[in-house]
């Protein structure tokens, strides 16, 4: 299993609602985390499999360094390209009913095409967030099934063929990019929170999944999304059918909501 993308080095802070405009809240909580769609799919995978890949870019500087010490901490095997730019940077308010807010700073750092080719050809399944399209050629012929994201924006669109692409029904920067990447998919799925999601396949057929029931109360959506499209990824490539992998991925995001931030609860090989 493996995933190419981006990462971001994400503070989080907790606070009772996000502050309006001219407005001063008081945050609780703070911590910090290597995060992005990326990285906590490659935490989801590695739970998941026992191991995972995770092809990437860091900025060579202080965030980029203990971005790829962490995430090999939680498991993960990181192949980083380090670029002469800072490694981004976010920030990450969670309010009390347990809905994220997110500000970006600077600019994402794409994994290239020649790096993605160590892959080799043989993986079961890859999960892509980011990268140009020489990187998505690759992952194409390494991984036997390929779920995409559309923040992989304009890798998309170029005739390579993709296994899924899963997007937030909700997300208006998502539905825009999908739309060049639509045509090539084999299924697209459309993620609706605690409704579950519906798909459509390119032969026409749709559908409706269910949301898993939450193991808990409800903390925090940060990484429920990319927990979810990474279970999905893991289910295709183990072979499982559409419905039960789509079972498999409603669960992973729905213990991601139990915990606090992407990393404290995520669905496991022993949960299975």
């Amino acid at each position: 299993m493996a995933v190419v993308g981006h990462v971001e080095w994400v503070q989080f802070a907790r606070v009772g609602h996000v502050p309006v405009a001219g407005e001063v809240v008081h945050a609780r909580d703070a911590f910090e985390e290597p995060a992005g769609g990326g990285a906590v799919a490659a935490v989801q995978l590695a739970r998941l499999a026992g191991e995972a890949l995770f092809v990437t870019a860091l900025g060579d500087d202080v965030d980029g360094r203990r971005s790829a010490e962490r995430l090999e901490e939680l498991g993960v095997s990181v192949s980083a390209a380090i670029q002469q730019a800072p490694t981004r940077r976010a920030v990450t308010l969670v309010d009390d009913a347990g809905e994220r807010t997110i500000t970006t700073f600077g600019e994402r750092l794409d994994p290239e095409g020649e790096q993605a080719l160590g892959l080799g050809d043989d993986v079961d399944a890859i999960f892509f967030t980011a990268g140009n399209l020489d990187t998505l050629r690759a992952a194409r012929a390494a991984a036997r099934i390929l779920v995409a994201s559309p923040r992989a924006r304009h890798a998309l669109g170029h005739g390579v063929p993709l296994d899924a692409l899963v997007l937030s029904a909700g997300d208006q920067i998502e539905r825009g990019e999908a739309v060049r990447a639509e045509g090539e998919a084999a299924i697209v799925l459309w993620t609706e929170g605690a409704r579950g999601g519906s798909y459509r396949q390119s032969s026409g057929e749709e559908g409706r999944w269910s949301a898993a029931a939450l193991p808990g109360d409800p903390v925090d959506s940060y990484g429920c999304g990319d927990s979810f499209a990474a279970g999905l990824a893991y289910g295709l490539g183990a072979g499982l059918a559409l419905e039960d992998a789509l079972a498999l991925a409603a669960r992973c995001g729905a213990v991601c909501l139990a915990g606090r931030g992407p990393y404290e609860r995520q669905l496991t090989s022993a949960d299975l």
